[in-house]
């Protein structure tokens, strides 16, 4: 099931909007066992909104925080793979929406981990609600500090692995696309956690409120020529859905890791573009 308001595409604005958090698939907070994606690369989200961790012996990093009240099954997940929460160093987050950062305050608090986020989503993250619809409360989530301010290219590291943030503004204000190396079967390759391109509740035009934030559609554009230079061995997405992973999680351990897709990040890419730009020209035709 999508989301009610990517289901309902560019007509879905603040009315629908408002009912969002009521009408959220139930899968965002039903718990699933995690898995291994790669050597150190790990799902510990829930059926429907990911959360990743990568592992270290020096510590590790969460890339995500799920919805508000998620915190104790993320945290349920790291044990469950054998690993501590509090081992969890550094605390990430591709952008500042309630059910992808819902969960960042708690998690913070019981690991111990200092967040780094980008400037253009720390307002969001340290306020706990949604830029251009403060209004609506269904989208506020607990505030949480953020310790390190990224900007675009920056890296942050924890016991030798490395991930760049390229931030893909639009989405959100900061969203922030994250690569890094991984090793499948001891051979290295590219993981990407794209962060998101969808219009979603986003206002591109209005005639009555304006966008969601000032220059929104010139980031959208700028975002997808981000991710039509880049290369990855592995596409990973905030939702499920957004990268098959429950078709691929079936076929892990029955032939070549199901992850592995050179080609998805630009198929998913173009096929974003495409709905962007269908979202665009309704809100243009209605706002005139």
């Amino acid at each position: 099931m999508k989301p009610l308001w990517i289901a309902a595409g560019a007509a879905t604005l603040a009315g629908l909007a408002a009912v969002a958090f009521a009408q959220s698939p139930a899968s965002w907070v039903t718990p699933t066992a995690p898995f291994k994606i790669a050597d150190n690369l790990y799902y510990v989200g829930s059926a429907g909104i990911s959360t990743f961790l990568i592992t270290t012996p020096k510590g590790h990093i969460l890339i995500d925080g799920g919805m508000p009240g998620t915190a104790k099954q993320i945290e349920a997940s790291i044990t469950t793979l054998g690993f501590k929460p509090t081992d969890v160093k550094v605390l990430l987050n591709t952008h500042a929406h309630f059910d992808h950062a819902g969960g960042l305050a708690a998690l913070k608090a019981d690991t111990g981990a200092k967040l780094a986020a980008s400037a253009g989503d720390r307002p969001a993250l340290e306020t706990g609600t949604y830029p251009g619809s403060e209004d609506i409360k269904a989208f506020n989530f607990a505030p949480v500090k953020v310790d390190r301010v990224l900007k675009d290219g920056d890296t942050v590291g924890v016991g030798g692995e490395v991930l760049t943030a390229h931030v893909t503004p639009g989405h959100t204000a900061g969203c922030t696309t994250w690569t890094f190396p991984v090793k499948i079967e001891g051979k290295p390759a590219q993981a990407i956690v794209y962060c998101s391109t969808s219009v979603a509740a986003n206002r591109l035009v209005s005639k009555t409120r304006g966008p969601q934030y000032p220059g929104i559609v010139a980031d959208y554009e700028k975002s997808f020529a981000t991710l039509k230079s880049l290369k990855a061995d592995i596409f990973l997405a905030p939702h499920g859905e957004q990268f098959d992973m429950d078709e691929k999680r079936a076929r892990l351990g029955k032939g070549p890791n199901p992850f592995v897709d050179l080609t998805e990040l630009q198929v998913r890419t173009a096929a974003s573009e495409q709905a962007f730009r269908q979202d665009l020209a309704k809100q243009q035709e209605a706002a005139r």
